[in-house]
């Protein structure tokens, strides 16, 4: 109770709950209370500090208080007589309560933990050098329990004449046994004595003189641990051989089992005889021992004698009055007389044969059960030869994996002509090692192995499988690798011997990239085996086992199951933060073992094998408030490999240091001594490391430990060795800057650090030699001291997410495989945050587009109602206050709280500038516009009178014939012949609108600047048509050579052909954005706005300078035609809408159907009440409809936006669908539209989709259009009904009624009124029965609206005031349309005016746009990505010699230096498949060859439009 350990004998302590990190685990403790003892001893132990048994009780007030009963006042004698007589009720006298004995704490925790805790504690107390417990009584059953299962991890070396540097499993291990018991109670320590034997400077058994000991000891009684001597084959060694001692705590008489089991297992008994008890029956027992031919050994507490011998192998020896020490030297000499006699070894695994001892083993059904499996899966190897075992049974990581991983570093690092020709080979090489993998596929060793680890129930049961897995293969290699290690030219055979676990999951690996790369579908029940592993090592991660992150054999990162892995890891647990810390240094300077003692971890530092390649293990945060969840530990192998010499070292250690510096948050550098001479090789790797990461903008941190310092409190001496440091560290900083082309005077310019608190110095790990030495105290403090470091810095830190951690890991080895890694880093955690602020960006510009569509229709029935006189700026921003609050606040949300809000940081302020700059822009235009309606509005009066006179005329004739018998065709008939004559008597002052002729304007004011013949010629041959798209420009232009102009004879070069191009596209969107600020809809067409477009091609045309050619008449004629029949087309749909609006004859002709209905109304008897509502509900009708059209535009494009996949997301999501669209039709010319006038044709691919969506059945937009008509119609009848209310109350009359319903309108419909109000008015007098009238013809009205619009395929494109496919241009076409210069890719940045560097996803072929090959017609097909790792050069004219590196291609211009084109070698199927589907179009368009140098690969023919297809979801 006193520990709190009693909830803990059901539910046992597991590992995961004391290797978590916690605050409490941090915070270092030299006294503690009662409740903390349990968790300072485990910290301690975990940090390998073997003080954990000496840990100091802080005594309460409540469990300490003086006795003050004596009498004060006494003289001094009678007080020294009290003290002296040590008379406690006396005096004042200190009462403590009994302390709890350290090791009862050690097994009360033992006791309370699971198998795999007690095998965790057993380890490493080993490690500290101290006795293990392997006989434990108890305390509730009182039975002998073995824990055979917790030795299983004991591992020890020892040099002797049998044995030579071997690592020893101790639970396998036979040597002799020697046990120590005693008889009665002793002056002597018996353990103490033992420790004599095995170190004199170590408590290698815990004894009465040990801090915190006492006499009441509650769990030790009865308990046998073990102990063994190790020798380290030196004279000095105490015994030639390992040898095992087991003490009995406790009296032996009382512990039968104990002694009875002890005595038959052991190959020599040490006997303390001391006062033996009352009815003591010892002497039977020492009498069986004595006639045992084993050797006996009695130590007698009463006898001062010294050693003497009885007869053969038994001896005695006086304790009394004896100095220990000459003792102990007797008693060692004895045991060596002893050895060389012995008839039987010990080992622990013949322990359980013993009968009446439970075993951790045989008593657990899991695993037993689990040793079983493992036992089935070695026993496929037996028989074989340990260096053929990898190559049977693990084929898919040996010479296959090699040869890929050799390829793929060809294939990033490729020299040489025919670039692409190299790459497509290696691809294709590739591409068959892992065919062959595949065809290896599940050997009988790796099925078995991962149908027995899937097939376990419990998380106990596959940890259980594992560690016997792991058991068994170290026993099972031992003994050859041993043999192996002793032949240093035996290493490739070493290699292929080395086999482990991690072989095992090596396999799994890549037995999951074989088949994920060439996915067979013969073998479908064995791919569904392979595609769970990723699931299944992600469970072993989190479970504590290390995950193999470099290969160390092949130097590689198997990416594709590292990302595998990682992404089941983030199913597992969430998206969750984590810490990196990973370590750096120099082969066996002690990075696992530090971090296995930092973390508890068990990194792999045991049989003589270093660390090869980098692993990684995760480490939970629990109970302390950090801004991560895990820490992700990353243990690497050595720099300085010393089996690397001659393999290009350097290079493979600056590969490894920039990977691990890259990956970690801190990264700590280890470094043995202080010499800085002997650090000069790693620091200047490390510093290089650092200096890459500044350059690619990602900043981690360091941390450096100098290991084995001798005297490391010596403060002015460490000042000295950190000023030495500095200046080491400076110097290779300059250093690294050279060789990496940049600048940096000191290290401080590469990294922030800080010299006095990121350099730790380091006791020596051992305090004494090997292997008998436990771990220095001192270092286990210091490991504290620096576990507390990294964390305190990862709460300032930026942490990245699981996810982000997969990009990181990509990232960085994709960067490696290049020869440069700066120019070839490609940040696609920050390309993959930018997208998805694209996206959150498109939605705010979205939210505030949309709302100034519907704030714009609401002013607009505003002007319209006559209840607006003025657009004021101020109005408008007061409109749109709300949204942009809301979108503003949702930016500042979003920046706020998302994972990786650091590195969007820095794009926040350009983003909240561009909305500003966008809301501001939105309010401008509307602005424009709604000025510009009310400026018409004078102009709808005269349409008034002409309606009131109208209806005033309709009810004339119709009263005139109500009592006229005729039928409806007689009246329909006399209606017909006066409409025409009220037309024509109301139109009689006005001159007719003059229909337009813009065909004839153009060929006039065409003629007027050119000749009139050429202007007819050209607009003839029609060549123009495609001016826009043209591959050669070279007929309409005159090259110029020694200030003379001739025709061009040779076409004209590329970069000028490119020119012209640019020239030709800037006209044409300058005459767009021209077109589009004529008022033609407001205002009507006008010849001048001809005029101007043929006047700025002109200017700019002439403008255009340039030394090599001068431009035809033809090309200013065609380019003209061009642009001016763009602006025909625009002009003639605007014009009508403008006719249809403001010509007094057209628009009272379509006001016929509406006043027929009025006379209809008055020939059936209707009163002016009747009548005058059906006249002003018919308009309403009108002003439904149009509302209908104008705010379904907006639901469709919002819905669309939603819906569609192509609209859904950022600019890149739409180029895919684009791209996509394209295969699909195979159309060359489509292509070519989109190669060369891209924003054309996403503007046509818009125009398409929505028609196509809007021609399919909708129920969601219909419903929306059914509501709108509802809404609208609710809206009416509720304004009569509340108006003729109103005017109940006030008395009005029907021109009040009007004014008020009108207004009451004024921002849901456009209710004109005008023609209906005043002279009108004068016969309304029922205003109740208006409201009636309204209410029935409103129902009558919206009945037909629905019937009319039963689809959205009915809504007729221009109806709308702006169409769907206008505002979702409006919406994505205001972005970058920047096109690569080298293969006409196009930027897709979401803004237009973006800062920093085009980019692009995906490049194409340089063949795309032309270039070709110099001084050949052969078309390129290097792709610019892969251009750029090559050597070679391109000239950026064609009459220069100069070239440009491909490498240094930002050098050739400006046009260039704003493009981030990073080496990409991957396979790009998609532009493959296009070059070969649309080899002969290309050919024709260019008028060149994909010959020579330009020849296509047979490997690209292969992919089909499906794969090409397929491939764009995998890289946009």
């Amino acid at each position: 109770m006193r520990l709190q350990l009693n909830t803990k004998l059901r539910q046992k302590l597991k590992p995961a709950d004391v290797l978590q990190i916690t605050a409490d685990s941090l915070k270092p403790k030299e006294d503690c209370a009662e409740d903390e003892l349990v968790q300072i001893f485990l910290q301690r132990l975990l940090l390998r500090n073997y003080k954990a048994r000496y840990i100091s009780i802080k005594e309460a007030s409540s469990d300490l208080h003086y006795n003050q009963s004596g009498t004060i006042n006494k003289n001094e004698e009678e007080t020294f007589e009290f003290f002296y007589s040590g008379n406690p009720a006396s005096l004042g006298q200190a009462i403590h309560k009994d302390p709890i004995h350290p090791m009862d704490v050690q097994m009360a925790v033992f006791l309370c933990s699971d198998g795999f805790l007690k095998q965790l504690i057993v380890t490493k107390l080993s490690y500290c050098q101290y006795a293990l417990p392997l006989l434990v009584p108890n305390p509730f059953t009182g039975g002998i329990e073995f824990p055979l299962w917790a030795f299983q991890q004991v591992r020890k070396n020892w040099n002797s004449s049998k044995v030579s540097g071997k690592v020893n499993n101790m639970a396998s291990a036979q040597t002799p046994m020697v046990a120590v018991f005693r008889f009665g109670s002793i002056s002597t320590s018996k353990s103490q004595l033992i420790n004599s034997l095995i170190n004199e400077k170590h408590n290698t058994f815990f004894h009465r003189n040990c801090p915190g000991s006492s006499r009441n000891r509650l769990l030790m009684d009865g308990v046998v641990e073990i102990a063994w001597y190790c020798p380290s084959g030196k004279i000095t060694d105490h015994f030639p051989d390992c040898v095992a001692f087991c003490n009995l705590h406790g009296d032996a008489e009382t512990h039968e089992k104990q002694l009875e089991m002890l005595t038959k297992m052991s190959s020599v008994n040490i006997v303390v005889l001391g006062n033996p008890e009352k009815g003591s029956t010892h002497t039977q027992t020492l009498k069986k021992l004595y006639s045992d031919p084993k050797p006996l050994i009695c130590l007698f507490c009463e006898d001062e004698s010294p050693v003497s011998g009885v007869k053969k192998l038994k001896y005695r020896i006086g304790l009394k009055g004896r100095n220990q020490a000459a003792v102990s030297a007797e008693l060692q000499k004895t045991l060596k007389e002893c050895f060389p006699n012995l008839s039987t070894t010990f080992s622990l695994e013949n322990v359980d044969k013993i009968s009446g001892i439970r075993t951790d083993i045989k008593d657990n059904p899991e695993c037993i059960k689990q040793k079983e499996a493992a036992l089935q899966i070695i026993k496929l190897l037996k028989g074989m030869e340990l260096s053929k075992i990898q190559e049977e049974y693990l084929p898919c990581q040996g010479t296959l994996w090699h040869d890929w991983c050799k390829r793929n570093k060809e294939l990033h690092r490729v020299h040489g002509a025919d670039i692409e020709r190299v790459i497509s080979k290696n691809q294709n090489e590739m591409k068959q090692i892992r065919e062959k993998q595949a065809a290896r596929g599940l050997t009988n060793f790796t099925k078995l192995f991962i149908e027995t680890i899937s097939s376990c129930s419990t998380e106990n049961e596959k940890s259980y499988f594992l560690k016997w897995v792991e058991i068994l293969l170290d026993m099972f290699t031992a003994d050859d690798l041993s043999a192996l290690h002793q032949l240093e030219e035996m290493s490739k055979e070493l290699k292929a011997a080395t086999f482990g676990l991690v072989h095992i999951l090596r396999e799994m690996g890549q037995l999951y990239e074989s088949f994920v790369s060439v996915d067979p579908e013969t073998r479908q029940c064995e791919k569904e085996v392979v595609l769970s592993l990723p699931k299944l090592a992600a469970e072993l991660l989190t479970s504590g086992h290390p995950l193999e992150l470099m290969d160390g054999d092949a130097a590689h990162v198997p990416l594709i199951w590292i990302s595998a892995v990682l992404d089941e890891l983030i199913k597992k647990l969430g998206d969750k933060k984590v810490f990196i810390l990973s370590v750096l240094g120099v082969q066996s300077s002690g990075k696992s073992t530090m971090l296995n003692a930092m973390f508890g971890l068990q990194f792999a530092v045991s049989a003589g094998r270093c660390t090869k390649g980098a692993f990684m293990q995760l480490v939970k945060v629990s109970k302390i408030k950090l801004n991560f969840d895990y820490i992700l530990v990353v243990d690497t192998e050595g720099l300085r490999a010393l089996e690397l010499t001659g393999i290009s070292t350097r290079h493979h250690d600056n590969e490894l240091a920039t990977f691990v510096v890259g990956l970690g948050n801190t990264t700590i550098i280890n470094i043995m001594g202080e010499n800085p001479a002997d650090m000069q090789d790693i620091l200047q790797i490390v510093v290089q490391a650092f200096l890459r990461m500044k350059k690619v903008k990602l900043s981690p941190s360091c941390l450096f430990v100098h290991h084995n310092v001798s005297d490391i409190t010596a403060e002015e001496k460490n000042k000295e060795g950190k000023r030495r440091l500095q200046d080491k560290l400076d110097e290779m900083a300059k250093l690294a800057a050279k060789e990496e082309v940049c600048d940096a005077e000191c290290f401080s310019d590469v990294i922030a650090f800080d010299i006095k608190n990121d350099v730790r110095y380091f006791a020596q790990l051992w305090e004494g030699s090997p292997p008998m030495a436990p771990p220095n105290p001192t270092y286990s403090e210091n490991i504290l001291e620096l576990k507390k470091s990294p964390l305190q810095q990862g709460s300032k830190l930026h942490c990245i997410t699981l996810k982000q951690l997969k990009c990181r890991i990509t990232d960085l080895w994709t960067a490696l495989m290049n020869e440069n890694f700066v120019f070839s880093f490609k940040n696609t955690l920050e390309i993959s945050v930018y997208r998805q602020l694209e996206e959150e960006y498109g939605k705010w510009t979205w939210t505030l587009r949309s709302t100034m569509l519907r704030i714009q229709d609401k002013l607009y029935n505003r002007i319209k109602n006559n209840q607006l006189e003025k657009v004021e700026y101020k109005l408008l921003v007061e409109e749109m206050q709300d949204t942009f609050e809301n979108v503003k606040s949702s930016m500042t949300s979003f920046f706020e709280s998302e994972h990786e809000k650091d590195i969007m940081e820095q794009w926040r302020v350009r983003f909240e500038n561009k909305i500003q700059f966008l809301h501001d822009d939105l309010i401008k235009q509307a602005e424009r516009e709604l000025v510009g309606i009310l400026e018409l509005r004078d102009s709808e009066k005269q349409k008034s009178q002409y309606e009131a006179k109208l209806f005033e005329k309709s009810k004339e004739l119709a009263l005139s014939l109500q009592n006229n018998e005729d039928d409806e065709g007689k009246k329909k008939e006399q209606f017909d012949s006066l409409w025409e004559k009220w037309i024509s008597e109301l139109t009689a002052t006005i001159q007719p609108m003059r229909p337009v002729a813009i065909a004839e304007d153009i060929f006039q004011i065409l003629c007027e600047s050119y000749e009139v013949a050429l202007v007819i010629s050209r607009r003839q041959c029609k060549e123009y048509v495609e001016i826009h798209m043209l591959c050669d420009y070279t007929p309409y232009v005159r090259q110029k050579k020694k200030s003379q102009i001739f025709p061009a004879k040779t076409t004209l070069p590329l970069d000028d052909q490119t020119s012209v191009r640019n020239l030709t596209l800037s006209v044409i969107k300058q005459t767009k954005d021209l077109i589009k600020s004529k008022p033609v809809e407001q205002m009507g067409y006008n010849p001048s706005h001809i005029q101007e477009i043929v006047l700025l091609v002109k200017q700019v045309i002439k403008e255009h300078k340039t030394s090599k050619y001068k431009f035809t008449k033809e090309f200013s004629v065609d380019l003209s035609l061009f642009v001016c029949e763009t602006a025909k087309e625009t002009f003639e749909e605007l014009q009508e809408k403008f006719r249809n609006a403001n010509d007094p004859m057209v628009y009272l002709q379509n006001m016929k159907p509406r006043y027929y209905c009025i006379f209809q109304k008055f020939c059936q008897g209707a009163s002016s009440v009747v009548a005058f509502g059906a006249s002003m509900c018919s308009k309403l009708g009108e002003s439904i409809l149009q509302s209908v059209y104008n705010q379904t535009a907006t639901d469709l494009a919002d819905q669309m936006k939603s819906d569609l996949p192509e609209f859904n997301g950022n600019r890149s999501k739409l180029e895919k669908h684009i791209l996509k669209s394209l295969a699909e039709e195979e159309n060359f010319q489509r292509y070519k539209t989109y190669i060369m006038s891209p924003q054309e044709h996403i503007k046509s691919f818009i125009k398409e989709v929505v028609c196509s969506y809007m021609e399919k059945e909708n129920p969601r937009a219909l419903n929306k259009i059914m509501g709108i008509i509802a809404h609208k119609k609710r809206c009416v009848i509720i304004a009569a009904q509340s108006t003729t209310e109103e005017m109940k109350k006030k008395s009005g009359d029907a021109n009040m009624w009007l004014e008020s319903f009108s207004r009451s309108l004024k921002d849901e419909l456009v209710c004109e009124t005008e023609h209906l109000s005043g002279y009108y008015c004068k016969d309304i007098s029922d205003l109740q029965l208006l409201t009636e009238v309204v209410k029935n013809e409103m129902s009558l009205i919206t009945e037909e609206l629905k019937k009319n619009l039963n689809s959205v395929s009915a809504l007729k494109m221009e109806k709308f005031r702006k169409r769907p496919d206008e505002i979702l241009i409006e919406q994505f076409c205001h972005c970058c349309w920047v096109q690569c210069p080298f293969c006409k890719a196009t930027c897709t940045n979401t803004m237009e005016d973006h800062d920093g560097d085009h980019s692009v996803p995906v490049h194409r072929n340089s063949g795309i746009n032309g270039w070709h090959y110099r001084g050949t017609k052969n078309l390129a097909i290097d792709f610019c990505t892969t251009s750029v790792v090559s050597d070679w050069a391109f000239v950026t004219s064609s009459d220069s010699d100069t070239t440009v590196p491909w490498k240094q291609y930002r050098r050739a211009g400006p046009k260039y230096a704003n493009w981030s084109i990073t080496p990409d070698l991957s396979e790009l199927p998609y532009w493959k498949w296009f070059l070969c589907r649309f080899q002969k179009d290309l050919e024709n368009f260019y008028s060149m060859t994909f010959q020579g140098k330009g020849q296509i690969p047979d490997q690209w023919k292969k992919y089909t439009k499906e794969e090409a297809i397929k491939s764009l979801d995998k890289y946009i």
